[in-house]
């Protein structure tokens, strides 16, 4: 039956987040019904709450949710009443890339995370006075005190699971991590540079601080957040307020360039500099997400001594495979979420992206 529920709608591009009465559609066969503890703010909600990421407004964002699932669907074997879970993007399972272990390059990826706000039938999944509303945001819509999930979005975790820290896994911890560990699969001794160490900067530094690199360089603008980057691993830190990047990363390498660069700003000179910086044969992963149509330049002499750019999604994480490796590194004190997070409730989720945005949190969690 339905389940009336309260959520942060946002009304329309450049609308505060407003939190309202709503009602969930019945739980359908392949769906869950989450009754979320916690979830994530990713700069993801904030591009789409400016207008600059397409999706169905008035509608409740929110992909990185955690919680206790109340009602299964026909056909749901991943999870029961009562199991604890993160939530994650969707994707078809049935393409090519879903079936070859690449769910973050599905098919239907777009259509079903972004842009429509419905499931993929075209059915709503909320509405707010007998109005359907932007809902299915990454199959889930997870800033609502209760969700219905797509169950290829649902992953279940140990019963003892901190719900209120583990929410970020579900994207932005995901991405930076699985970018070290899939995508630039780092060999001992080289090195990498991670441009902008906010949340996504900072998994990925903690990724790299488990493997025997010979220098992991974090480079960013805020001073607290490159302070805390070297507490989590990195060797060195660069102030691009202050210093000349490219010659501060140079100089960290010895003069050589750095095997692997991350871009998460979506700054196209950053994106530059990131590829400048490389040595040759070096890969640089961008996944900072701006604007469509954003276009970034490069030296193609440059690039002729083997330099690769690539784009990644979600760090091409499957998530029922990766989540639960990143729960058992957060249990064993590798994986140390609690030095990124800062706890608001649902109400203050403007308060939150204020507070991202000047640097004054690295990861805002809304907690129910």
């Amino acid at each position: 039956m339905p389940t009336p529920t309260r959520a942060a709608v946002v009304e329309a591009p450049g609308s505060p987040f407003v939190v309202t009465d709503v009602v969930l559609d019945d739980v359908r066969a392949g769906e869950v019904l989450v009754e979320i503890v916690a979830a994530g703010l990713c700069h993801t909600d904030l591009g789409v709450q400016v207008g600059g990421i397409p999706f169905a407004l008035p509608g409740i964002l929110g992909h990185e949710g955690a919680g206790i699932v109340r009602e299964v669907g026909p056909g749901v074997t991943r999870v029961a009443p009562g199991d604890k879970v993160l939530l994650s993007y969707t994707s078809c399972g049935r393409c090519a890339n879903c079936r070859g272990g690449h769910p973050a390059y599905c098919a239907t990826w777009v259509p079903d995370n972004l842009i429509t706000g419905v499931r993929r039938d075209g059915t709503p999944t909320v509405s707010r006075g007998g109005t359907p509303i932007g809902g299915h945001f990454f199959g889930q819509s997870s800033f609502a005190a209760h969700a219905i999930a797509d169950e290829r979005s649902v992953v279940k975790v140990p019963q003892d699971a901190d719900l209120e820290v583990l929410a970020p896994l579900g994207c932005g911890v995901q991405t930076g991590f699985g970018t070290v560990w899939n995508i630039l699969d780092p060999a001992p001794g080289s090195t990498i540079a991670v441009f902008g160490v906010g949340a996504v900067g900072l998994a990925a530094v903690m990724a790299a601080n488990l493997l025997p690199l010979a220098a992991v360089v974090a480079v960013d603008r805020v001073p607290e957040r490159l302070a805390l980057a070297a507490d989590l691993g990195a060797t060195h830190t660069v102030n691009a307020d202050s210093e000349d990047v490219a010659k501060a990363v140079l100089e960290a390498t010895g003069g050589r360039g750095v095997d692997a660069t991350i871009d998460t700003t979506a700054v196209p000179a950053v994106v530059r500099t990131a590829i400048d910086v490389l040595a040759a044969r070096g890969t640089c992963a961008v996944v900072g997400a701006p604007p469509a149509g954003t276009e970034a330049s490069f030296d193609v002499q440059g690039i002729l001594p083997g330099k690769k750019v690539v784009g990644v999604t979600l760090g091409d994480g499957e998530p029922e495979t990766l989540l639960p490796q990143l729960v058992a590194l957060h249990g064993k004190g590798l994986l140390p979420l609690e030095k990124l997070v800062r706890h608001y409730t649902l109400d203050q989720l403007d308060e939150a992206a204020a507070d991202m945005h000047h640097g004054r949190t690295v990861k805002p969690v809304v907690t129910f």
